[in-house]
């Protein structure tokens, strides 16, 4: 059981970035997030909330980030949706492909 007295580690899942709006060729609805941040402790729940997003069509963005805290392992995994990431991508080609350049490589 762990110590009352330690600093409690928050159990969340930070969003950050809206989904496109339309459903997607995976079948992302309206509301989804594009990219989600899984932090807490290192156990059994972690990982199902990793394991269910994945089962929601997400996919690992990085490796996972793990520290200590004097008590437990705190885990860190970042998920994304595939066509956001296909959606961004597709954003920044048209962004270079406005850009105006002098010949010599430089915009």
């Amino acid at each position: 059981m762990p110590d009352a007295s330690a600093p409690a580690v928050p159990d969340t899942a930070t969003r950050t970035v809206p989904a496109p709006s339309p459903a997607g060729a995976d079948g992302a609805a309206e509301g989804r997030l594009a990219y989600r941040l899984f932090t807490g402790p290192d156990d059994r729940a972690f990982c199902e909330r990793v394991s269910a997003a994945l089962a929601e069509g997400y996919v690992l963005h990085g490796n996972p980030s793990t520290t200590y805290n004097g008590i437990n392992v705190i885990v860190a995994q970042a998920v994304v949706l595939p066509a956001a990431v296909a959606s961004a991508d597709a954003a920044v080609a048209n962004a270079v492909d406005d850009l105006e350049f002098d010949g010599e490589g430089h915009a």
